[in-house]
């Protein structure tokens, strides 16, 4: 039984004081061949502020593939607000009932970017209108499939991963990633960043779905509520419109604050925030063994860096 096995504790056997970059993505599932969600913020060990990577025109999926794929340098750890995965161990399956449901979570990623081969901007909507998946989804105009919920579902929200119920202990407000519609959904995002995660092609190690290995650049799932509640704000609060209140949260958590002024987009700041929270915690040896994650839970859902 998965809730019986040991913690995942496999690739710690090196102190994980040894990143000297970080980077935080916010991520974005829209439609589009570029996506204003998309906002790349990067800070480096010695404890300066934070600072964003733009592009003239906006960033595109295919350029942050192309930049986690070709252009990081040694020893980044490099946080996406994604799901890498999706629930398994409430069912013991990502699809329960269909025969040609993947196994693990490398495999699911491979499923999803084959079947949207075709979509462009690397989306993933021929995913989610396949004729068996679409089952599993609530999509727009009311269309909740009939596998949308687990069985023995108590509420209306849909299929959660443990990881996601250990960001509820920690007084965060997940949502399924079965579920695609709503602002606050997160469905879109992570099938379309699980593309991206499969072309990078074991370039770069996907943690936990990969060991921790002793040495180069790592990508691991983030929630930037985390940060936010990690910085003395709530969830409901989570979200910084103003450079005085990102200054004032970054130097709660140990940062050189920005010193700008004005107004900052939401997107902006939840990723030079996140780049300096993961700054301040990537050393810390318990959230890269977190109770709950166990080498099943690793290889099929996947964790998020923090939860615990």
């Amino acid at each position: 039984m998965v809730g019986q096995e040991a913690p995942r504790t496999a690739g710690l056997t090196r102190s994980v004081a040894r990143f000297d970059r970080f980077m935080a993505i916010d991520w974005s599932g829209a439609a589009g061949p570029r996506q204003k969600g998309i906002a790349i913020a990067v800070t480096d060990a010695t404890g300066g502020p934070p600072a964003l990577l733009t592009r003239e025109r906006g960033w595109s999926r295919e350029d942050v593939l192309a930049l986690l794929r070709d252009d990081l340098p040694a020893d980044m750890l490099v946080g996406m607000d994604l799901g890498i995965s999706l629930p398994f161990a409430d069912c013991g399956a990502f699809f329960p009932g269909w025969r040609d449901s993947p196994q693990g979570a490398r495999s699911l990623w491979a499923l999803i970017d084959d079947i949207c081969a075709a979509d462009p901007h690397l989306s993933a909507g021929s995913f989610v209108d396949h004729p068996a998946l679409s089952r599993y989804f609530r999509r727009h105009g009311g269309r909740e499939g009939d596998r949308f919920h687990a069985p023995e579902a108590q509420h209306r929200r849909g299929r959660f991963r443990v990881t996601e119920r250990a960001q509820e202990a920690m007084g965060c407000k997940p949502y399924s990633n079965f579920n695609l519609i709503g602002a606050a959904q997160v469905g879109k995002s992570s099938l379309t960043g699980m593309r991206v995660l499969h072309r990078v092609d074991g370039r770069v190690p996907v943690w936990p779905v990969d060991p921790l290995p002793p040495c180069g650049s790592v990508i691991v799932e983030i929630y930037t509520a985390m940060a936010a509640i990690a910085a003395a704000r709530t969830a409901g609060r989570s979200k910084i419109r103003d450079h005085a209140d990102l200054d004032a949260a970054l130097v709660r958590i140990g940062s050189a604050p920005m010193s700008g002024s004005g107004a900052i987009d939401d997107h902006a700041s939840d990723a030079l925030l996140t780049a300096a929270w993961l700054r301040a915690v990537a050393d810390r040896q318990s959230l890269w063994s977190p109770e709950g994650l166990t080498d099943t839970i690793a290889a099929t859902e996947g964790w998020t860096f923090g939860a615990r």
